[in-house]
């Protein structure tokens, strides 16, 4: 039996994620600040959720979660697990804003859900499948990582530093660990409704991406959450700790 963890997978990429682990047998738990009704009602006790808000509190929540075993129990309860899956997809741009206009709240916060979240469950993932031969991690990177759009530097930093511990991670060899860290695309969800609803003055660059999606230039969360899905459980996973989903071959 295969076992996923899924960050954010309430909506967007996420539930497009856990949908399609799902469809191909997987159990998922989704780890998200609400439940997917639609999600719970396709799929059953194959899906299980935990309503957690990993940007809140500086991580107490989740800290307390971690300390408990809970993770740990998840992955060893019922049938046999024979590989263990983690996709950290939960992100937020916020705190959007030139330098002098977040405030160390909004910056604590955001670093919180795009960075030290991965990083906290990453650590406790890896400890708790220590006896599997099978075990995946897939950060959920941007192009942002490696690309600077001014108005973004705290999304920006965040990406490039999940991309950077996937590469640390990998050098240190880990038995039976692939890990990668994977740009989807431009992608139609909540996230890029916000970047267009965004002021000038907050990010300079609100117009090319109004572009993207006045003509079409966005993709669907479903194709993308598919596509990585279809990477994350091929023997191929891991062997580019950093790339982009457009770069991968179409299976």
């Amino acid at each position: 039996m295969i076992k996923a963890i899924v960050t954010g997978h309430s909506r967007g990429l996420g539930e497009a994620l856990a949908a399609a682990l799902l469809q191909r047998g997987v159990a998922v738990l989704g780890l998200s600040r609400q439940g997917n009704a639609a999600l719970a009602a396709r799929h059953g006790g194959a899906l299980s959720e935990l309503a957690l808000d990993l940007g809140e509190g500086g991580g107490a929540a989740l800290v307390s979660w971690l300390d408990s075993g809970a993770l740990a129990r998840w992955l060893d309860g019922g049938e046999g697990t024979e590989a263990a899956i983690l996709v950290n997809n939960a992100g937020t741009l916020a705190p959007m804003g030139l330098l002098g206009m977040h405030g160390a709240r909004e910056i604590a916060q955001g670093v919180m859900l795009n960075l030290s979240a991965p990083l906290m469950l990453s650590d406790a993932f890896c400890r708790a499948t220590c006896d599997l031969s099978d075990r995946r991690i897939l950060h959920v990177s941007s192009g942002a990582a490696r690309t600077p759009y001014p108005g973004w530097s705290v999304y920006c930093a965040t990406k490039a530093a999940l991309d950077h511990h996937a590469r640390a991670v990998a050098a240190e060899a880990h038995p039976g660990l692939r890990i990668a860290s994977v740009a989807p695309g431009v992608l139609d969800t909540a996230m890029q409704a916000e970047i267009r609803s965004s002021s000038v003055q907050r990010f300079p660059q609100r117009a090319r991406f109004d572009e993207l999606y006045r003509h079409g230039g966005l993709s669907a969360p479903e194709h993308a959450g598919a596509r990585l899905v279809d990477y994350l459980l091929g023997e191929h996973f891991g062997s580019a700790t950093t790339t982009d989903l457009r770069d991968l071959p179409v299976s």
